[in-house]
This record gives structure tokens, C-alpha cells and sequence, in this order.
């Protein structure tokens, strides 16, 4: 009989059911792992296959910066990346579609020419900029993380972006900002995703204004050299890897410094499963399925989850002291 949480031990779940958490929450119940091989199969040769041809985006990474240098600030890390055909073919992005098989296509007509970032709130000098502008702060550099789902997924990915730091600095914060929120394109006819009422739009994340100014917060333009696919956050989104996926705010035209803690859309969606922190953290569960272990697209069994989802000595310290059960 299905049960509410699957053991570390159980067949994998069919990932357009058991990942589909509109899906769950609609139907209130856990799904079995029925037809695993099947689906499984499925999962690992994506039906969608959409091509991304778009422009490079090119790195230009200190050269005098070792390996061993990039691995320990968490800049890189020493597994296989998964592959370009899972990154762009396997994707969450509800502004388009809630299945993640039909993302790229959905998205694929999606244009962003001449697009612009406001960044205000509490600066001292507000701006509005293009993404030539975010390459002119700061030089593209490439980052190898880690990404984990709250679905129990990951990937990783090798983003090419900004420092979410540089940006900041710009604007110069006032001593009142203490938090960034950020919000997504509104736009239902590019979007169509957002003429159902799967979430409230548009989509809006936050960060703790510390969090926003780690070293590893990026604002990526770019994965393996090319310029973000339009099913991946094209132009520009947020990459937070000690954090679930969803934190990852995809098409960003706003972020705003605040002095008090932003909604976000899937807190306010089910506040009692997706917490405003949102650190990967393999002892807090979601409320149906365990966080200890992850499938990693595109390879066959499970892994154990690692606690910030394995970037404790890049991010712990932004959290001692807290609850962080209470504050997931």
C-alpha cells in the first residue's frame, strides 16, 4: 500500500506524478511507485529533446585562481555534470506549464530582447539595467554547483552569471535594508502558465539581505557557455545552491531591498511545507516524503542529501544559532 513518505529503499516514483506537487496537493494523497522502470526510462530519455542554440556567454574566471582555490569557496565541485539534455529538457517553470517535460517546448517562442532589471527599495542608487549593464558590474564568471529540488531531484549545473553581490554594492543598500525580494515577468501571454491559478503571480522570492550578499548568490545569465534557455529562467535568475530549487526565481524584472522579510510564492502557496529559508537539509522532511536522499538526474539509484546540500563551510555561519527545523 502507498504510504506518505518513501524509505531511501523504495523504486523511484514516476517523476511526472510523484514531482508534480500541484498535482499532490490537489489530490491530497502520496503516490506509489507503480510502472517505476517504465517512467524511469522516460525520466532519463526526455521526450521533449528541445535544442538550445542560442549566443556564448563567456566566463572570464581569474586565472590565477586554482582548482583547489575554486573547490574550496564552493565555486565548483569535483562530480559530473549532468548533462546539457537533462538541464534543458527537465525543467520547473509554471509560468509556462506545470509538467516538466513540456517546459522547453512551451517556452520555446519565449523572446527577451532588450530586456530590463529595476533594482530599487532601500539603495541609495536606484537602476534599472540591462543585462549587457549586469555584465558590465561584473564580468560572467562560471560557477559548477550543486542544485536540489524539494522534489527530490538534483543536477548539477555549470551557470555562468553575476555575483548577486556586485550588483548590490551598485546600488548601495541604506542601513535599513535587511532583506531582497524578487519578482518574475507578469505577462499571461507570453506566459501562459500564468493565466491558471496554479500559483498567485507573479512569482516573488526573497533572501536575507547576508544570504543575497554570499559569494555563491549568483545571478545567472548563462549555463554551459551559452545564455540561459528561455525553460531555464532566460534572461537572468537566481542561483542559490545551499537552497531547494525553488528559491530559484526564474525571468527577473524586479528586485527590491526591503526592511522586513518579502513573501514568497511558495510559502504563501503552503506555508506549512515550503519555509521561507528553504536550506536543503536532509533531517527536516517535507510533510510527504523524506529529504535524505535525492535521485540525481540522469544516473540510476539515489545519494544520500547533504546538509546545504553539501556548502556548509561556504553558507553555516549565516545560521548560527537558529532553529533551523523552525525556520526551514
Amino acid at each position: 500500500m502507498p504510504t506518505d513518505r518513501q524509505s531511501s529503499n523504495d523504486p523511484i516514483t514516476p517523476p511526472s506524478l510523484y514531482f508534480n506537487r500541484r498535482g499532490i496537493l490537489n489530490a491530497g494523497i502520496a503516490l506509489g511507485s507503480v510502472a517505476a522502470t517504465a517512467s524511469a526510462y522516460r525520466w532519463f530519455n526526455p521526450v521533449t529533446n528541445v535544442i538550445h542554440n542560442a549566443g556564448t556567454v563567456v566566463a572570464t574566471n581569474d586565472a590565477e585562481e586554482s582548482e583547489e582555490q575554486r573547490l574550496a569557496k564552493g565555486w565548483l565541485v569535483r562530480e559530473d555534470k549532468t548533462a546539457e539534455k537533462y538541464i534543458l529538457n527537465y525543467n520547473n517553470f509554471y509560468e509556462f506549464t506545470t509538467q516538466k517535460e513540456a517546459v522547453a517546448a512551451a517556452a520555446a517562442n519565449f523572446k527577451t530582447e532588450g530586456w530590463k532589471i529595476v533594482v530599487d527599495g532601500l539603495v541609495s542608487k536606484p537602476a534599472t539595467l540591462t543585462i549587457e549593464d549586469l555584465h558590465n558590474i561584473s564580468k560572467p564568471q562560471e560557477r559548477v554547483y550543486r542544485m536540489r529540488c524539494v522534489e527530490a531531484w538534483s543536477m548539477v549545473i555549470p551557470w555562468v552569471g553575476v555575483p548577486l553581490s556586485h550588483v548590490l554594492e551598485a546600488v548601495e543598500p541604506t542601513s535599513n535594508a535587511k532583506y531582497v525580494a524578487f519578482e518574475t515577468l507578469l505577462d499571461p501571454e507570453r506566459m501562459p502558465g500564468q493565466r491558471t491559478r496554479a500559483l498567485e503571480w507573479p512569482y516573488v522570492e526573497g533572501l536575507r539581505l547576508d544570504e543575497a550578499m554570499n559569494p555563491l548568490t549568483l545571478l545567472a545569465t548563462g549555463i554551459y557557455g551559452k545564455s540561459m534557455p528561455p525553460q531555464d529562467g532566460a534572461p537572468v535568475r537566481l542561483v542559490t545552491p545551499w537552497k531547494y530549487g525553488f528559491k530559484g526565481i526564474k525571468s527577473i524584472v524586479r528586485i527590491t531591498l526591503v526592511a522586513e522579510e518579502p513573501p514568497t510564492s511558495w510559502n504563501r502557496f503552503a506555508p506549512h511545507e515550503y519555509g521561507f529559508y528553504a536550506n536543503v537539509n536532509p533531517d527536516v522532511d517535507h510533510p510527504r516524503w523524506s529529504q535524505a536522499t535525492e535521485q540525481r538526474i540522469g544516473e540510476s539509484g539515489r545519494r544520500k542529501t547533504l546538509l546545504f546540500n553539501g556548502y556548509g563551510d561556504q553558507v553555516a555561519d549565516l545560521y548560527q544559532g537558529m532553529d533551523l527545523r523552525k525556520f526551514y
